[in-house]
């Protein structure tokens, strides 16, 4: 190697001769070994001391949610579910179901089944929370609460305030009546207004029945489908009639939790005493009855509005 520690680049160009390029500096330019092996250790210290502190962070994270009662499966798998939540953000969330007097197995069913919940702030958990107990649903019906229906604490107010209103103002349930149905059928928090609406004028027009037995027999969580399947079916074989203003039939009608709350198998044995086949055969014929009934319903609209365009 030559002196000055250079190499040497042959160029050529136009209208010139060969030169010599030089492409590394002299040597008082290049750091010595001693001094360039030192980088290392100084950036490796340097990036400890940045991880360090978040390592710790998780490390007491994860000693409290032990401290809580959730085992290390439990607490794993919660810190996975929302891998963006800072692990703060969701020990505190936690921490607010808990001091709702919940244990630590269904909150974290409740997060397992609704991983948004782990997306709240605190200040939405509270106001929430202070919400529900407003509708009477405190520390003693939570538990029920967030295993059916956990989406209740991530809802818009405006469309659980909406459900509420059709239960106050057009089912014309008392206050006592509301909290009882929102805890044995919290499911009904996601219903449609409109459709929770209609469900209730069919209960109470159709099948006679009271307020106070939609609420025991938990008739406002089950489908239109499957009411007005089990119910026709049974108005047509003469097993089953409206009561009158006076609210008496000529019949005694079955229980509604032997009409709903029993599997098809049974209801067909013991309440309809038919068989499966006829039962095909008659839902098959009311879905078709329905369909034809609402195109009827859309023609009539669309000769309305043609009517009013003249």
């Amino acid at each position: 190697m030559s002196p000055s520690l250079f190499c040497k680049l042959t160029t050529v160009c136009s209208g010139e001769s060969l030169q010599e390029s030089s492409c590394v500096r002299p040597k008082k330019y290049v750091l010595d070994p001693e001094y360039s092996t030192q980088l290392v250790p100084c950036l490796h210290g340097e990036q400890r001391t940045r991880v360090e502190p978040k390592s710790s962070e998780l490390e007491k994270v994860i000693s409290s949610l032990q401290d809580m009662g959730f085992d290390e499966a439990h607490v794993n798998s919660l810190l996975s579910m929302q891998p963006t939540v800072h692990p703060q953000q969701l020990l505190d969330i936690i921490s607010e179901f808990l001091l709702l007097g919940l244990h630590p197995e269904p909150v974290f069913m409740a997060m397992k089944k609704s991983p948004q919940l782990l997306k709240l702030s605190t200040v939405q958990m509270k106001k929430r929370s202070s919400y529900l107990r407003k509708l009477g649903l405190g520390e003693g019906k939570l538990k029920s609460l967030l295993h059916g229906c956990p989406e209740v604490f991530t809802m818009r107010q405006r469309d659980i305030e909406s459900v509420v209103k059709v239960l106050k103002e057009k089912c014309l349930f008392t206050v006592q009546q509301i909290t009882e149905l929102l805890h044995r059928c919290p499911a009904v928090f996601q219903e449609d207004p409109s459709k929770l609406e209609y469900k209730f004028q069919y209960a109470y027009f159709r099948m006679g029945i009271k307020q106070r037995d939609i609420v025991r027999s938990d008739f406002l969580q089950y489908s239109v489908t499957k009411i007005k399947q089990r119910h026709m079916y049974l108005e047509r074989l003469g097993r089953y009639q409206t009561p009158d203003k006076k609210g008496q039939t000529q019949i005694p009608n079955p229980l509604l939790k032997d009409i709903l709350r029993v599997s098809e198998d049974e209801f067909l044995a013991r309440t309809a005493c038919s068989s499966a086949e006829e039962f095909e055969v008659f839902k098959k014929l009311l879905e078709r009855e329905e369909e034809e009934s609402e195109s009827h319903v859309s023609e009539e609209e669309e000769e309305d509005e043609e009517e009013e365009e003249l």
